[in-house]
């Protein structure tokens, strides 16, 4: 009560002082954080989460539900790509005033694009991109980036009956009992990378926020690595002290050739440049990447590359 009553304090004080201008004040940006709150307590989030098949993990107001696609086994040099490494679709529902923001991306072979995006157009959803990740895995899979703004369970409905027309598993798989074992030196990784990483299905993953807050629709897109805006980089062992990498790199205009040059020069490959979202500020671009070799001389040429970015790290 006592931070409510300080905002409240602020507020007037920003209305006092320049009450011949007022109507330039961006008011969300001292409202949003108490509107958010607010509105997250009053989603009924047991009726999405019954919805979509799935607990969500939460972060912060936001409720991420993943879609991996364990039906497919995709190679690609020799690699049998594990879902968290780059089939791992999602969906995030973050509380605003009227509803919620959604915004995921979604897994899907070639034939089921039309199918899926047909279904999610009639049903009231955006479609802000598709596009690949990687080069010349079997099969190829694409990725459908949505929005959505209202009320969650109806999202949630749309989002349940578009992936039925493909064959994206519906119902939650149970957890491994045990969980892969991550068979590579994962604290020197993280030295390198300059965050912790964490284990996820038998893939060592990094979230590397930047510095810069990003907005969407006069929000802010936080926490920044359940809503997708991240720089993301994923390990997968193949043995010998090696791995698979790949990820998206979230980027300025400014550092998309910095970061490729980087990039190539460390022997990684860039596998699509594009963008996630219609109108986020700053403009971003996301560059994916791949490579498949010594994991400590990957991370390496991944520092080089974070390097020439905007982002937080030690």
């Amino acid at each position: 009560m006592r931070n409510m009553i300080s905002a409240v304090i602020v507020i007037g004080s920003c209305f006092l002082a320049t009450s011949g201008s007022a109507q330039r004040i961006d008011w969300r940006v001292f409202a949003e954080p108490f509107v958010s709150s607010a509105h997250a307590q009053t989603v009924d989030w047991q009726k999405v989460d019954d919805t979509l098949g799935r607990k969500p993990a939460v972060s912060g107001d936001v409720h991420r539900y993943g879609f991996p696609r364990s039906d497919l086994v995709v190679t690609l040099d020799g690699v049998t790509i594990k879902p968290a490494l780059a089939l791992g679709g999602w969906v995030a529902f973050k509380p605003m005033h009227d509803g919620v923001m959604a915004m995921g991306d979604l897994v899907l072979l070639e034939s089921e694009i039309n199918p899926v995006m047909l279904k999610m157009i009639a049903n009231g959803l955006q479609i802000t991109a598709v596009h690949n990740h990687l080069l010349g895995a079997s099969p190829a899979t694409f990725y459908m980036h949505v929005a959505a703004h209202g009320d969650p369970v109806q999202i949630a409905t749309a989002i349940r009956d578009a992936l039925a027309e493909s064959k994206t598993p519906l119902k939650a798989a149970a957890p491994a009992a045990s969980p892969p074992a991550i068979d590579l030196d994962t604290d020197q990784l993280d030295q390198i990378i300059g965050v912790k990483g964490q284990a996820n299905g038998g893939v060592y993953q990094f979230n590397v926020p930047r510095r810069d807050p990003i907005t969407a629709d006069g929000m802010t897109l936080t926490p920044v690595g359940p809503m997708g805006v991240a720089i993301g980089i994923n390990f997968q062992p193949t043995g010998g002290g090696k791995a698979a990498i790949t990820g998206d790199f979230v980027l300025t205009n400014g550092e998309v050739n910095p970061v490729i040059m980087a990039l190539r020069t460390h022997g990684i490959e860039v596998t699509a440049l594009h963008s996630h979202m219609l109108d986020e500020q700053p403009r971003l671009f996301f560059m994916h990447f791949w490579a498949n070799d010594d994991a400590i001389r990957l991370a390496k040429g991944l520092r080089a590359a974070l390097d020439m970015t905007a982002s937080r790290r030690s």
